[in-house]
């Protein structure tokens, strides 16, 4: 007999899960007038917490490192409750936990935005970017070219330390984001939760590659390709951020030190503001300690700089818990794979041997193959990182997401059905499997987005 085209065998599940789930769903179910986004789950956070199974020197690093990863940053680390030092002179906000803040530290953008109030916190005299609102998301800003045409891609931070009460003198002003709006020439994000990384970080490459190849079959049949980021140094895949563009969380960690608050440290140790009359702290601000000045319950945690308990935090931290399943959320998971979202939002993968105790050879459950996928023309942003071109981005991890409040990589919708659709785009990997999202009765349409709230 021969090999049916996959175009062939897309028509032949299309037709076979209609039927199936037509038949098999009650009938209130598809009397709905559309699937609606059931909305954030509530309750407990389902993360937030330390890795199960710690010992007693881990767990206490990973309580320092939390509390670190809470310490808010200003230019001299000596005004009342903002005791790190280093803010500045450009930054999008003044400590981690502000923008990784729900549903728990460590998660993604709060209710409430802390960037309106911290562009005027201590004197500053920024004012509000147009796409920064009290009740919108925490949000940074990347040009896409330069005044010349070239690409650049950089964050270019939302507010100056200008007017500060611990920056005399610094009289720098705020990117032109409404030029950048006009031309046409800005991309958004948001930030992404960091909740359970360590499992993520210990996925050896090759176990990454084995879970691709289980799932070969299903990507031909829904048209995706997709490929992973590597690193131009080592050649190894790179697996966070938007892009995957970062090898390591102590990478991400520095990175994010430096571009989002503006403090130097050991990984990028010099300004990105040369103005002399901004500079007001010997570099990097954040380093390895040399005396424990912190007294925490780990000397471990109290040596380490600023950057290395963050990573820690992230490494150390437990993956969100999903809700426990109900009959429509289990239907809901069969209904996510049928239709193809499992071909690139990967149930589970599986850790190497691990340094930390009881934490080896788990199989956990990202949902996500850490690859770069093509998403077509709505959700582009034209920014290159490593080999991730404008219109890829990796696959959202789908954990935690029954309490995440905004959506995509640029927070543009708080409504998951709207999310969703917007994966069809011209050009998009992900077009064939919203095609038979949209074939699908109301009610199974239903069963699929609770099932993903219930994550």
């Amino acid at each position: 007999m021969p090999m049916l085209k996959p175009s062939a065998r897309r028509a032949i599940i299309v037709a076979a899960t209609t039927a199936l789930l037509a038949t098999a769903l009650p009938a209130a179910a598809t009397q709905l007038a559309r699937a609606v986004d059931p909305g954030v789950r509530t309750g407990a956070p389902g993360a937030g917490g330390p890795l199960p199974g710690l010992d007693s020197n881990e767990a206490n690093f990973f309580d320092a490192a939390l509390a670190q990863f809470q310490t808010v940053d200003s230019v001299s680390g000596a005004l009342p409750g903002e005791a790190g030092g280093g803010l500045g002179p450009r930054f999008n906000s003044n400590f981690c936990g502000s923008c990784h803040a729900y549903p728990a530290i460590g998660g993604s953008s709060p209710p409430v935005n802390p960037q309106v109030a911290v562009a005027i916190l201590d004197g500053a005299l920024n004012t509000l970017p147009p796409f920064i609102s009290q009740n919108g998301p925490v949000r940074e800003a990347r040009f896409i070219r330069n005044p010349d045409g070239s690409a650049d891609g950089g964050v270019h931070d939302l507010f100056v330390i200008s007017g500060r009460s611990d920056a005399p003198g610094c009289a720098i002003t705020q990117p032109d984001f409404a030029g950048a709006i006009a031309q046409r020439n800005l991309a958004l994000r948001i930030p992404t939760a960091v909740f359970g990384l360590g499992m993520v970080e210990n996925t050896p490459d090759a176990a990454l590659v084995a879970a691709d190849a289980a799932h070969l079959y299903a990507e031909r049949v829904f048209g995706i390709t997709g490929h992973f980021n590597r690193s131009a140094n080592d050649g190894t895949i790179t697996r966070f951020g938007w892009k995957a563009q970062n090898k390591s969380l102590l990478i991400f960690a520095g990175e994010a030190y430096t571009v989002e608050q503006g403090v130097t440290n050991e990984l990028f140790p010099n300004e990105r503001e040369d103005d002399p009359n901004c500079q007001f702290n010997a570099l990097p601000e954040d380093a390895t300690f040399l005396t424990d000045t912190i007294n925490s319950s780990s000397p471990g945690s109290d040596f380490t700089s600023g950057t290395g308990n963050f990573a820690a935090f992230m490494r150390l931290s437990a993956p969100p818990v999903p809700a426990p399943q109900t009959e429509p959320t289990r239907n809901g998971q069969q209904i996510f794979a049928q239709i193809g979202c499992e071909a690139c939002h990967f149930a589970s993968q599986t850790t190497a041997a691990s340094i930390f105790t009881n934490q080896s050879n788990l199989t956990y459950q990202p949902f996500s193959d850490f690859k770069v996928h093509s998403m077509g023309a709505k959700l582009a942003d034209g920014i290159t990182q490593g080999n991730a071109a404008g219109d890829q981005f990796r696959t959202a991890p789908l954990w935690g997401l029954g309490q995440r409040l905004f959506f995509l990589h640029d927070g543009r919708t708080a409504d998951l059905v709207t999310a969703v659709e917007a994966h069809d785009g011209a050009g998009s990997e992900a077009r064939h499997v919203i095609d038979q999202y949209n074939t699908l009765p109301v009610g199974a349409q239903q069963d699929l987005l609770n099932f993903l709230r219930s994550l």
